[in-house]
């Protein structure tokens, strides 16, 4: 569970639907999944909600700008730097945002996303992401993918230094801007 983050009040599986699409264009080159929305991402129904989550950081230092700060200046980030966003799972049982509570999933149809984009490679964001994608993605789509490390607080054990230069990976992928 993300450092901060609380159980729900009962601190029982809660049955959840994904409740936010992805964020793409038809331009998009590079598609990162996450396991599924925090508590806080479930909040402001949009990715990477938690104050303490590295990723619009560590994307903002990739890529050379200015950390985007409002939901709509995120999604024309992304859109600029042909970034497309989603999750592995559309629904599952999860305790709060405890990623090692998932149980019960439904994946999200990215057969669907893969046909309307010019996705070149696909990321993962942890090791959560990248357990789920093989187990439910990969044979969908036969596509592999890159995991990268988790840009949660909970992922102590890299400073923002460290996740920088493992998430520059994504510079490689030719014709990004």
């Amino acid at each position: 569970m993300e450092t901060g983050q609380r159980m729900n009040r009962t601190g029982k599986y809660e049955r959840l639907n994904h409740e936010f699409g992805p964020v793409f264009d038809e331009c998009s080159r590079i598609l990162i999944l996450g396991s599924f929305p925090s508590v806080k991402s479930r909040e402001q129904q949009f990715y990477y909600g938690h104050p303490q989550n590295r990723f619009w950081r560590v994307l903002a230092a990739v890529t050379d700008e200015v950390t985007p700060e409002t939901i709509e200046e995120k999604k024309a980030f992304l859109k600029r730097n042909r970034i497309a966003v989603w999750d592995v799972i559309a629904q599952c049982d999860i305790i709060g945002s405890s990623d090692s509570s998932i149980r019960s999933v439904v994946p999200v149809d990215l057969p669907w996303l893969l046909e309307q984009t010019e996705i070149a490679q696909i990321y993962t964001n942890g090791g959560k992401a990248f357990e789920l994608y093989q187990k439910y993605l990969l044979p969908l789509v036969g596509r592999d993918c890159v995991r990268l490390p988790s840009t949660s607080p909970a992922n102590a054990s890299y400073s923002l230094d460290r996740l920088t230069e493992e998430w520059r990976a994504l510079l490689c992928i030719g014709d990004r801007k």
